[in-house]
């Protein structure tokens, strides 16, 4: 039986895009009961492809245990596949992160950078998406820009 190139492609396409690494992720959110913006990352998590479970008990337990320093602390502490997503890290981040695999602790947005899933807003920052290595040193994982060049880093009101 001799089979085309063509299936051979479109086989090998199909089993990248329906088992990709992230497609059957579950994320584990540990955060406030009360944070919003915690629960809008969760809907963003969502509506790109991942199961996400909440744990409404605050998230400094699962920040200290994935070695995740106060430092690079956020809102809320995400762990998935072998990894830690601290704070408001864009889904797009999170899937190359689990195709590309590094040996690594996993990501941060330090703070709560406006303009990241989850703190859409009038205010849009640039901001960056670290990798933390298993040192817990970080280097510069991906560089956020605001979607509107005319929008102005700083305003006055």
């Amino acid at each position: 039986m001799k089979i085309s190139r063509h299936a051979v492609l479109a086989g090998i396409m199909f089993a990248a895009f329906a088992g990709g690494a992230y497609a059957s992720a579950t994320v584990d959110v540990y955060k406030s009961s009360t944070c919003k913006c915690c629960a809008k990352w969760v809907d963003h998590m969502r509506a790109n492809g991942f199961t996400v479970n909440t744990h409404d008990v605050g998230n400094k337990e699962a920040r200290e245990q994935a070695g995740i320093a106060p430092v690079l602390g956020s809102c809320h502490t995400a762990l998935v596949d072998g990894y830690a997503i601290e704070g408001h890290v864009p889904a797009q981040d999170v899937k190359r992160l689990l195709k590309e695999r590094p040996s690594a602790i996993g990501l941060t947005a330090p703070g709560m950078p406006h303009g990241s899933p989850g703190m859409e807003g009038e205010r849009n920052d640039p901001y960056d998406v670290l990798l933390i290595n298993k040192q817990g040193v970080t280097s510069i994982y991906s560089r956020h820009l605001p979607s509107d060049p005319k929008t102005s880093v700083m305003r006055l009101k």
